[in-house]
């Protein structure tokens, strides 16, 4: 079983309320997402979990766990098309990191302001509806470094 630190803090949503149909249909994999505080600007995005950084972006990142899962971190919805103005990234494709290293700084409120939505969908890729346990309720609060959710891939999977 992985245990999946939330890597901000926000409120939880369910990955269906995602608006983004990628998502919220669960075809990345499943887990959570964090809607963060209204107002939140210069944000500390922290790694979920310990492994390798697979691939980063200034909106998005993926690191490898010692499972070998893929956790997917996504700050915004289509805040690709930002270029990365508005993010800080402080880490690099390859670098090992404990869980709660700091990953990528970014400013949620500017997001909002360019008209995207700042909800960041937290997913174990290619997992499994039944592989994740939520550690917190959707619709809480958690802050940053809590427990998110459990992972245990089904046998057989």
């Amino acid at each position: 079983m992985t245990v999946v630190d939330a890597p901000l803090a926000g409120q939880v949503l369910a990955l269906a309320d995602v608006p983004d149909p990628v998502f919220a249909g669960l075809i990345v994999g499943a887990g959570l997402a964090l809607e963060p505080e209204d107002g939140a600007t210069e944000v500390l995005v922290v790694s979920p979990v310990a492994g390798r950084v697979m691939k980063v972006h200034p909106h998005a990142f993926v690191l490898l766990d010692e499972s070998g899962a893929g956790v997917l971190v996504h700050l915004g919805i289509d805040t690709v098309k930002l270029e990365g103005e508005g993010f800080t990234v402080h880490v690099a494709d390859g670098d090992e990191v404990e869980r709660g290293a700091r990953m990528i700084t970014w400013d949620p409120t500017a997001v909002r302001r360019a008209g995207y939505s700042a909800v960041c969908p937290v997913v174990v890729m290619q997992s499994k509806p039944d592989d994740v346990e939520p550690a917190v309720a959707v619709g809480s609060p958690v802050v940053v470094g809590a427990p998110l959710f459990t992972w245990s891939p089904a046998p057989g999977s």
